[in-house]
């Protein structure tokens, strides 16, 4: 039985004036999202995969069924010249078709030139399962409002996807050998098939060196230089293969925040993975796991409800340190400290909440049964905080 997903409502809406694009990472569930729960809502939806060699010439041929009422497009960021394409079926078929465009890379035409579709879609990023979303309990956040925390605990649905992640295959099977193999077939398929295809790489091999590499780097400041020198390759190029990790979404980074009052001590980004079940330390894994939640919320605020939130680190002069903030409209809304076991208030969230004045802060751990307010910051377990996020 295929399990819903939280963005299938707002698709539904925004294809009723506009077409829609699903970005997101590989095997997060963007074909079945599309097939299963959104083209159910339709009477004869017609599915076209730019990998599949009939589909191909079909869609170069414009070739549609004349009862169709939903054409759902797949992978056809792959074509070279697809935004030039999807802009003339647009504007020639609007009249009689929805459209659903969707891909594992970013289908945000802003990053490269080309025809401009503005006006004429709706991006939405499908993030995976969440707690909130795997249980059925979370609210849309409400921004610049305190996170509205449920009553109930959700202690082992949390272990469960702190140890299998968020993906569909291996979250729903729950066995380690599957998220094994899925680990394995996943950058396979990465690296031989879809960058491979899409983009000019020399030394894919190194490449695919780095991607190795990131897991035991996440929620660490990430050096390019760093890299660079164990990789004995050049600046330029590690730069290059980290903007088509993320554009693959692979990876993610988060910035420090700066503001005229307050500045921060690095500049480096802190590095975190779309999927955390790769991440074999239990710290590290936590603290990206608590990132994953926080993108997937903004990143709903701003594809639906057009805030412009951002997700940054905070890091003083004097080495203090908090996880993440989380802004709207450069404002701070709410500081999070990711720790495992301790409920001791953190100084550094005291310290950052007198400088910036966020209205809320939080020191979320992983030991279950924790709800505590301390001088203003709430110290709570993760299997409560998250189900209060998306």
């Amino acid at each position: 039985m295929l399990k819903d997903r939280y963005l299938v409502p707002y698709i539904l809406e925004d294809l009723a004036e506009k077409m829609v694009f699903v970005g997101g990472p590989r095997q997060v569930g963007k074909t079945t999202l599309a097939t299963g729960l959104v083209a159910k809502h339709f009477h004869h939806p017609c599915y076209r995969l730019w990998d599949r060699k009939e589909d191909r010439r079909k869609l170069l041929d414009s070739e549609w069924p004349g009862d169709a009422d939903l054409l759902i497009i797949d992978e056809l960021h792959k074509y070279r010249k697809w935004k030039s394409y999807i802009k003339g079926e647009y504007d020639t078929l609007k009249e009689k078709y929805h459209f659903l465009v969707t891909g594992s890379s970013r289908l945000d035409i802003y990053r490269k030139g080309g025809d401009s579709l503005l006006g004429r879609y709706h991006y939405y990023r499908l993030h995976p399962f969440t707690l909130a979303e795997f249980t059925g309990a979370g609210n849309i956040p409400d921004p610049m409002q305190e996170i509205h925390i449920p009553d109930k605990a959700e202690g082992e649905m949390f272990a469960i996807l702190d140890r299998f992640g968020g993906f569909p295959e291996p979250l729903l099977r729950q066995s380690p050998r599957t998220l094994r193999r899925w680990h394995n077939e996943k950058h396979n398929r990465l690296f031989r098939e879809d960058i491979r295809e899409t983009e000019n790489i020399r030394d894919l091999s190194s490449m695919q060196i780095l991607g190795d590499m990131l897991p035991e780097r996440a929620g660490s400041l990430l050096s390019i230089n760093s890299l660079r020198e164990d990789l004995e390759v050049s600046h330029r190029a590690v730069s290059n293969w980290l903007n088509i990790l993320e554009s693959f979404y692979y990876c993610f980074r988060i910035y420090p925040f700066h503001t005229k009052n307050y500045r921060s001590l690095k500049k480096e980004p802190k590095l975190y993975l779309w999927d955390w079940s790769e991440i074999e330390n239990d710290g590290p894994r936590f603290e990206n796991c608590i990132a994953s939640h926080l993108l997937k919320s903004i990143h709903f605020l701003e594809d639906y409800q057009g805030y412009k939130t951002h997700l940054y680190y905070l890091r003083s002069v004097e080495k203090k340190e908090v996880d993440f903030l989380v802004t709207v409209g450069q404002k701070p809304w709410f500081m999070v400290e990711a720790k495992l076991n301790e409920t001791r208030l953190s100084p550094h969230l005291k310290y950052f909440k007198e400088k910036i004045h966020p209205p809320y802060a939080y020191q979320v751990v992983k030991k279950t049964g924790i709800d505590i307010l301390k001088e203003g910051v709430r110290i709570i377990s993760a299997d409560k905080f998250l189900a209060g996020l998306l």
